[in-house]
């Protein structure tokens, strides 16, 4: 099974993008984060066409997350955790995997910056939200997959230059900190787990030529629960989107799962 992250930016700007990626990769399910419309304009019926069912949890102009899937994914929430801005930022379902229920987090995090706002006290606050919530979630289901955009850069090897981001939300210590937190209640970031030492990223800036200079940050993710990890055959950061014409700025993860 291919499982597919990738926050496109806007759905409908990048559509013949995202087709023209689905068609060449094929994958069975895609978490897609900021997608940038209501569920009643998200283009439901394009991705039909490729044979895929759409699980949409939108927001005018902003943020909004979505499933695409080749297959039923059922129990499908947008309530996850109590976002006190209202903003549509994370959808749950259900999968079977090896006669495994298995509960896939899709999750668009707040920016944050700039620091000393209150952005950043809602990052905090949404990540403490997040993290409460899935340690209750792990007592009753110990199958997760969490994917998406964290706007998180782990470690100093995730960013082309540390220094910069030192007060920057995407690298702030109490941020890197939650998500270690998070991985501690069972889980690998897959990229790493596969990859002790490669710098690869996941999002180049649209300004000053960061993706002609490589200037990139790897903060899109994939954590997977310990128990489901000996079903992992592969991850991949496949950065050929991100050279397309009008492309997101970020580039799609991905996972195959046996």
């Amino acid at each position: 099974m291919k499982i597919i992250s990738w926050n496109v930016n806007s759905v409908r700007a990048r559509i013949e993008n995202i087709l023209s990626y689905v068609k060449e990769s094929n994958p069975d399910i895609l978490f897609l984060q900021e997608i940038k419309t209501q569920n009643e304009n998200f283009p439901s019926d394009s991705f039909k066409e490729y044979g895929y069912n759409s699980y949409v949890f939108g927001q005018k102009s902003y943020n909004g997350v979505a499933f695409l899937s080749k297959f039923k994914i059922e129990n499908v929430s947008n309530n996850f955790i109590k976002d006190k801005l209202k903003q549509s930022r994370i959808i749950t379902g259900e999968i079977l995997l090896n006669k495994k229920k298995t509960k896939l987090i899709n999750v668009y995090v707040p920016n944050g910056n700039p620091v000393d706002t209150e952005k950043y006290e809602y990052k905090k606050n949404w990540l403490f939200a997040f993290i409460k919530k899935i340690k209750k979630e792990l007592i009753e289901n110990t199958n997760i997959i969490i994917s998406g955009d964290f706007n998180i850069i782990p470690e100093e090897i995730d960013v082309y230059d540390y220094k910069r981001y030192e007060n920057d939300a995407l690298f702030k210590l109490e941020i890197r900190k939650k998500y270690r937190e998070l991985i501690n209640l069972g889980f690998n970031d897959i990229y790493r787990y596969f990859n002790k030492s490669k710098q690869e990223y996941t999002y180049w800036d649209y300004f000053a030529g960061s993706w002609q200079k490589n200037y990139g940050l790897r903060i899109d993710h994939f954590l997977v629960s310990n128990n489901l990890l000996e079903n992992v055959k592969s991850i991949s950061i496949n950065k050929k989107p991100r050279s397309k014409t009008k492309p997101s700025d970020h580039t799609p993860i991905e996972l195959e799962i046996n």
